[in-house]
């Protein structure tokens, strides 16, 4: 991904730095790791974050993903996307999640990461930027998580379940026909869903497919044809799922948090 060559974070004697940095679509960033945790917030766009043994996360735009230090991550741009990387020392992150995860970005902690962006690399820790980093790690420390991951199991039954699962969203495959497939009751495998990736397997199962509508509605498609190629009756029970999920329909989540967006800046 396209942005400035900067030293790395962890050589600048700082809590925080920040960089700007564009990608196209279908640019893969494959699995490495940060010394530092990284807040990956997106102005525009949406990426596809793996977590190695953990599973996926979809990023939408005014969103961010909170990716610890010496994580293996990799990412995946799905729509050509700016964002802006805030790279956080270990010492500024000791209250902040261990684990990946997207969070929602309030109207302030978006203005306190614009706030930071202009900040030199060598910013002044014990004046009024320093405070202004005391905020920033404070908002986000509050930050709401949003329930956009996808659960990776660790057993090679399940993963055969989940990869044919996402692969094909729109064949709602029920436990009796994984119980015919593999020839496992699906009392173990439901037990096993629950203990491997704390779902059952029908959330799991709806999961996948409502990552796999926020991609493709990020990348321009239609509605009406996301939900009847995922299986539904109806593009209003399609949009019914979908707002259940994330509280709002497909048309005001992708364009609520644009209008109040940052764009360029």
């Amino acid at each position: 991904m396209q942005g400035k060559p900067l030293q790395a974070a962890e050589d600048i004697p700082r809590r925080i730095l920040v960089r700007s940095s564009v990608g196209d679509s279908s640019e893969y960033v494959p699995m490495h790791s940060h010394a530092w945790g990284q807040l990956l917030f997106l102005t525009e766009g949406l990426v596809k974050a793996s977590a190695k043994g953990a599973g996926t996360w979809i990023v939408p735009p005014q969103r961010a993903v909170w990716l610890p230090a010496h994580i293996e991550h990799d990412i995946k741009v799905i729509h050509t996307v700016k964002m802006r990387n805030v790279y956080i020392a270990p010492q500024a992150a000791l209250h902040l999640p261990t684990s990946c995860q997207v969070i929602n970005v309030s109207s302030l902690l978006r203005e306190l990461i614009i706030a930071l962006a202009g900040l030199q690399p060598l910013y002044d820790e014990q004046g009024a930027d320093g405070r202004l980093v005391d905020v920033f790690l404070d908002q986000l420390h509050l930050s709401e998580e949003m329930p956009l991951h996808l659960p990776q199991p660790r057993s090679d039954t399940l993963l055969k379940i989940t990869g044919a699962l996402s692969a094909r969203p729109e064949q709602h495959f029920s436990m009796q026909h994984w119980q015919q497939t593999l020839g496992i009751s699906s009392r173990t495998l439901a037990r096993k869903f629950s203990e491997e990736t704390g779902m059952t397997y029908s959330q799991w199962r709806q999961q996948a497919i409502l990552l796999n509508a926020l991609q493709r509605i990020a990348q321009g498609e239609a509605v009406a044809n996301i939900a009847l190629d995922l299986g539904y009756q109806s593009q209003s029970a399609f949009i019914s799922m979908f707002k259940k999920a994330l509280g709002k329909t497909p048309g005001q989540y992708f364009s609520s948090r644009q209008e109040e967006g940052i764009g360029s800046r």
